[in-house]
């Protein structure tokens, strides 16, 4: 028997291999089914067409039971999603008391989100149908792809405290 740092045995493996088969079965569904969350309204407004609609049903449903399903089985944990709502001294959003964001981080949101709206109407799908496309061998969903990550990469390398606050938001830090 091994004695360390690092856990050793089979149970090491069980959370890695769970997510790899459920990101391998999310993957094949949004596949198969075509599922864009910003083509079901896109859809519905220009066609009236309701097919990707269903899309979000078959999302609040499944978030819902899951949702259920980890407040029952990991009760304790669950207290650290609600760690914005709460008043907390040590809060990393600059200028929020107690934990709540501003009004002006509530504004960029929209905007931002208005903009991402546009700009995935104007390319045929959202970045999780962009992600499938890639997948398929699309390029331009592919130059998408690298463009999200390009992204991610300057938005962690120029924003500060976001490893905090993720870090925190799961859970970790104090």
């Amino acid at each position: 028997m091994a004695t360390g740092i690092l856990p050793t045995g089979v149970a090491v493996y069980a959370v890695p291999l769970v997510t790899i088969l459920l990101g391998i079965l999310i993957g094949f569904l949004a596949q198969r089914s075509g599922y864009c969350s910003i083509g079901g309204f896109r859809d519905y407004v220009l066609f009236r067409h309701t097919r990707l609609l269903s899309g979000y049903l078959a999302l609040i449903v499944a978030s819902f039971f899951g949702y259920l399903l980890f407040w029952f089985l990991a009760p304790a944990a669950m207290e650290h999603f609600f760690w914005a709502l709460t008043s907390d001294p040590m809060s990393p959003v600059p200028g929020a008391p107690g934990g709540l964001v501003p009004v002006a981080y509530l504004l960029i949101s929209v905007i931002t989100g208005f903009f991402v709206g546009f700009i995935c109407v104007l390319l045929g799908g959202c970045p999780i149908r962009q992600t499938v496309m890639a997948s398929e061998g699309n390029y331009k969903a592919g130059f998408f792809f690298l463009g999200m990550c390009l992204g991610s990469i300057i938005f962690a390398a120029y924003v500060s405290g976001w490893f905090t606050i993720l870090m925190r938001s799961i859970g970790f830090g104090g």
